[in-house]
């Protein structure tokens, strides 16, 4: 689900793990720049209701949000303070959108333009999130633009990034069911998980943002 609850990359020990972190930035919002520009450009050409941009790039989202695995490893390793515990759903709660649901139910997920639209919500989500870990880890200051998508585009992205994900989960219930019914009950389970899910996430960026807008407000008047 996103957005990331993390404002900024709470860097520990060396300038080593510093440069580290900033490559692994660098290619994360490199990464996902092609994840969009790859469902942008499929989808304007093709549509969203044909499986084009399911076939043309599943499997690079997949595996770049795979490579999210590595927040989980920085976290519990103290590279980052980031929270474990909230690193670990964020990131578990995108996998099973990549591996348990369009990797195991293309027949479901393909044609339906909620994929398309998930993965808009969160590539667009992605550039600005990682971009701006890049800026404040140069040390050059992060400019007033970044600033602003980093704390609005939340508002609109967050809820069509989980209106696309509930409805690929609910979708995929019928077909995982004829698998073995336990499995259809699980997906059931992560559904109702969502309402409160989105509720506290999205409140605490809403406070995030109130914190941060007050504070460029400020320092333009001085």
């Amino acid at each position: 689900m996103p957005p990331k609850s993390q404002t900024k990359p709470k860097v520990k020990g060396s300038p080593l793990n510093t440069a580290y972190l900033l490559g692994y930035n660098a290619v994360s919002t490199a990464l996902w720049g092609l994840v969009l520009s790859g469902v942008v450009s499929t989808a304007a050409t093709n549509g969203v209701t044909n499986g084009a941009v399911y076939a043309q790039n599943e499997n690079f989202c997949r595996l770049t949000q795979s490579l999210a695995i590595l927040e989980v490893v920085h976290s519990l390793s103290g590279i980052v303070r980031a929270p474990l515990l909230t690193t670990l759903m964020q990131v578990a709660s995108r996998l099973l959108l990549v591996w348990g649901i369009a990797y195991n139910f293309p027949q479901t997920t393909k044609n339906s333009p909620a994929y398309s639209s998930m993965l808009v919500a969160w590539s667009v989500t992605e550039v600005v999130r990682y971009s701006y870990f890049v800026f404040v880890l140069a040390g050059t200051g992060v400019p007033a633009l970044w600033t602003w998508l980093r704390y609005n585009t939340f508002l609109v992205l967050y809820p069509v990034g989980v209106a696309s994900e509930t409805w690929l989960v609910y979708k995929a219930i019928g077909p995982a069911s004829k698998i073995n019914e336990v499995y259809g009950y699980v997906l059931y389970g992560i559904l109702a998980t969502y309402v409160p899910g989105f509720y506290m996430l999205f409140t605490y960026m809403l406070k995030q943002r109130r914190r941060i807008m007050r504070g460029s407000n400020e320092k333009k008047k001085l």
